[in-house]
């Protein structure tokens, strides 16, 4: 499942959970391009080509893939501001996280968030959910079209 113009954007804080989400998606085969971001900030800046990523080319993700507890701005507060905002509306994100807290989940979907996974603690069934996820968020979803984010660099027609 290569497919590099079907961008991934990994938030996450843990150094730990990165190198297991990256690990898991090398065991899928699925060689899509994963950008990583460290915490809610710097999310927001990737999503909003602004501050360090101000001039970024890349195009915009399939999928983000959020925490829920990130450094300077919480999962929760990125999704809010996705949803805000006509450029994020309508992407496609999964809570890919530990927290188990009922609060979390309605929260998540109260604020428009497209799936809610917990982290599975075993590495093989962590890695069938990345393989699923995988499979149908990159396969078999179909996406909004570019144009659909409007200020993005396509504009909608």
């Amino acid at each position: 499942m290569l497919d590099e113009t079907k961008v991934i954007l990994l938030v996450e804080d843990n150094p730990d959970d990165e190198a297991l989400t990256l690990r898991a998606f090398a065991k899928n085969n699925i060689g899509n391009r994963i950008v990583i971001v460290r915490d809610g900030a710097e999310a927001l800046d990737w999503l909003f080509k602004r501050g360090q990523y101000a001039g970024r080319q890349d195009p915009e993700p399939q999928i983000v893939l959020l925490d829920l507890k990130l450094p300077k701005v919480d999962g929760l507060e990125v999704l809010r501001q996705m949803r805000d905002d006509p450029r994020t509306k309508l992407m496609p994100v999964v809570i890919l996280t530990s927290s188990r807290e009922q609060r979390d989940v309605i929260d998540g979907y109260k604020l428009g968030v497209n799936a809610y996974i917990q982290k599975p603690v075993d590495f093989d069934e962590f890695r069938k959910v990345i393989e699923q996820i995988g499979m149908f968020w990159l396969v078999v979803n179909e996406a909004p079209p570019p144009g659909a984010f409007v200020g993005s660099d396509q504009t909608a027609p």
